[in-house]
């Protein structure tokens, strides 16, 4: 979708962090943007941000919520006409290992970290393939999608499923001219820390109190990225067709030891050949040689 000028974005979780960054990168760009976020405060916060523009549209969301979902979307084409971007990025950053957490710990971050993005897919995709224009998703999954620790096991298993969501949705929609990225960021200068203040009354049994406690508390470091950079790359990804975006090279060789050991796991010996054709379905996806052949290695002379 090279030419994003004159289209319209809807973003969940929008007003701040990476969600805002994205909002100003595409703005800056001649997009119309709606931002959707459920804090208030951080829409008028980013409203008083974005004064004068008449590029930018509002909207208190639940991710959770379907029949909200859809009243956005019908709303944002009210006011905006035709989405062509959908970012589905709203999340919140649920951790804790899985021995202190609750059912209601993993219902509520399953549903807004999962559950929104499927929301957001099932709710504008056919929006997207009606009007026939093409158009791009970007789903924010997270670099614990791809290099899991043991202390955030919700979300881990979310983000991971995020990952996974996008790049099935990709091959999935390409007949329709409909991009797929999956976002994975690293630290990233965000209010993700504040779970506490979003947690819903009905999931309030939580076995991860102490946890949010003390994530409430804990200042940004100023080594972590801007939202700016990434909403960059996220404008670059959607010019260019994407299917990833890491923004974070020192976790490259991290992530090339967790694909080494999974090498390693296949059985020793050769693949039998004849074998593989009586399975009745592929073993390899042609979509990740047709981009290794677009975009090779960096580090062996190829373009990223």
């Amino acid at each position: 979708m090279e030419q994003v000028e004159g289209k319209v974005a809807f973003i969940t979780g929008g007003a701040s962090g990476i969600g805002f960054g994205m909002a100003r990168v595409l703005l800056r760009n001649g997009m119309k943007v709606v931002i959707a976020d459920i804090r208030q405060d951080h829409l008028d916060e980013a409203a008083a941000a974005l004064k004068g523009s008449n590029a930018a549209h509002f909207i208190k969301l639940d991710v959770t919520d379907r029949a909200a979902m859809a009243a956005a979307a019908d709303e944002t084409e009210r006011v905006f006409g035709k989405v062509h971007v959908l970012c589905n990025n709203a999340g919140v950053g649920i951790l804790g290992g899985s021995k202190r957490a609750t059912f209601d710990d993993w219902d509520w971050g399953m549903g807004v970290n999962l559950g929104g993005v499927i929301n957001g897919v099932q709710t504008f995709v056919p929006r997207i393939m009606a009007h026939g224009e093409g158009g791009h998703i970007v789903n924010t999954s997270s670099m614990a999608g791809v290099l899991p620790g043991g202390a955030a096991t919700i979300y881990v298993t979310a983000k991971a499923a995020v990952l996974g969501l996008s790049e099935s949705l990709r091959q999935e929609l390409a007949p329709e001219k409909i991009g797929v990225t999956a976002l994975c960021p690293g630290p990233i200068t965000t209010n993700i820390h504040e779970v506490s203040t979003l947690r819903p009354e009905k999931y309030k049994n939580s076995g991860l109190g102490e946890v949010e406690a003390a994530l409430a508390v804990r200042k940004p470091s100023p080594v972590w990225m801007d939202p700016i950079e990434v909403g960059e790359m996220v404008t670059d990804a959607i010019r260019r067709d994407l299917p990833f975006i890491f923004t974070h090279n020192e976790f490259k060789e991290g992530v090339a030891q967790r694909f080494a050991a999974t090498l390693n796991a296949f059985p020793r010996g050769p693949v039998d050949e004849e074998k593989a054709k009586r399975f009745g379905f592929p073993t390899s996806n042609p979509m990740y040689a047709e981009l290794l052949a677009k975009n090779p290695d960096p580090a062996k002379g190829g373009e990223n």
